[in-house]
């Protein structure tokens, strides 16, 4: 199945359907035949289904959305496709810098074996020069005894296999250090084809970041000059709202069954990701609006983790909260994580507890580095605190 970064991408070229309709039709062509699937292969293509006549649904609504707000989530799209690609370049550029310091230390390696070789070489070959070239027809001259002429003949035969087993070394370290300088040159040249792959995503991507800078500043003085930031946090609110609802509607017939029941955990969940907390729930936003989850500052590019088993049920970029993945726990109880610089999940996938399923980041408007945590049962948001160990 195609990653949600490829869909990310096409999102932002102007060609992708929505994130989940994507992942339902690509599941449909990926299709075995029935007799050939498993039942959790015929559940999870049901479910995908689901999810793309869900999203469907709301990609007809997306009228509620200003030019902004749509040319926003094509920037932040761009941003997270340019930066999994620059993540991956840099995995393989970390991959390659190892591999050729290893070339490097095996090459120094045969290097002082070569020299040492050669020195012992050269220190028979004196030997051999010392004591003539016709060694054997100097013994037999000489008056040496038999039982002396057979044991200096034996010293140098083994002398002279000695020799040649010398020559033999010094001829493989000689090939093993030519082969280590082609492997080398090689790396060296993957290196610099990487770090010229580097700098070109670098520069993708801060175009793609001085767009979005550019298109916040339009927002925020369209929002100040209409005065609209108290019916935009509530239209944000309503469309969260009406998605969780829709998305327990569409799911009622597959449920999630885990290890535990999701309320027995009460109390006992990790936060999915280590930060400070510096929105709360119930905090007020203004005009009667109040935070539905909590927000934590942390890194940009941190993991956020699932916090207990279930179903991803929704990865896709949603007004308020950027890049947003929410996963069914079963027993009407479902967790939404805002904000992420990229998704690693796809609508369907399982997840277990502690497992990454994205990274922190800015997305949705802002400023700095965070990730938006909500805990809803039944559609209804709950205190994160109560459910959080410690």
């Amino acid at each position: 199945m195609r990653s949600f970064i490829e869909s990310a991408r096409a999102a932002a070229l102007g060609t992708a359907v929505p994130a989940l309709a994507v992942a339902a039709h690509l599941a449909f062509l990926a299709a075995s035949p029935a007799s050939a699937q498993s039942e959790e292969e015929r559940e999870l293509e049901a479910v995908r289904r689901e999810l793309g006549a869900l999203e469907e649904r709301l990609s007809r609504q997306s009228e509620e959305r200003s030019r902004v707000d749509e040319e926003l989530k094509r920037a932040e799209l761009e941003i997270a496709a340019a930066r999994a690609e620059l993540d991956r370049t840099e995995e393989r550029l970390a991959e390659q810098q190892r591999r050729a310091a290893a070339v490097a230390d095996e090459s120094a390696a045969a290097e002082r074996r070569l020299d040492s070789e050669r020195g012992a070489l050269a220190e028979q070959v004196r030997l051999s020069y010392v004591n003539g070239r016709q060694e054997a027809l100097k013994l037999l001259l000489s008056q040496e005894t038999p039982a002396s002429f057979g044991r200096m003949l034996v010293y140098y035969d083994y002398f002279n296999r000695a020799r040649s087993a010398r020559v033999t070394a010094v001829a493989d370290e000689v090939a093993e250090l030519r082969r280590l300088t082609g492997e080398a040159q090689r790396l060296n040249a993957e290196l610099e084809a990487l770090r010229a792959t580097r700098a070109s995503e670098l520069a993708a991507l801060n175009r793609s970041r001085e767009r979005r800078e550019a298109l916040l500043a339009e927002l925020d003085a369209s929002i100040a000059a209409a005065g609209g930031q108290i019916d935009r946090l509530r239209g944000e609110e309503q469309r969260l709202s009406r998605l969780v609802t829709e998305l327990g509607e569409a799911l009622a017939a597959f449920p999630v069954n885990a290890e535990e029941p999701f309320p027995r955990l009460k109390g006992r969940l990790p936060w999915p990701v280590a930060g400070d907390v510096v929105r709360d729930f119930g905090d007020a936003r203004g005009g009667g609006v109040r935070w539905s989850g909590v927000l934590l500052e942390s890194d940009r590019g941190a993991p956020v983790r699932s916090v207990y088993h279930g179903r991803v049920v929704f990865a896709d970029w949603l007004a308020g909260l950027g890049l947003l993945l929410i996963i069914d726990h079963g027993d009407g109880y479902m967790t939404l994580y805002g904000h992420n610089d990229v998704l690693l999940k796809e609508p369907g996938d399982w997840v277990t507890p502690g497992e990454p399923i994205g990274r922190v980041g800015d997305t949705g408007g802002r400023a700095t580095p965070s990730l938006y945590f909500e805990i809803r049962r039944e559609g209804k948001p709950v205190d994160p605190a109560d459910w959080i160990a410690g």
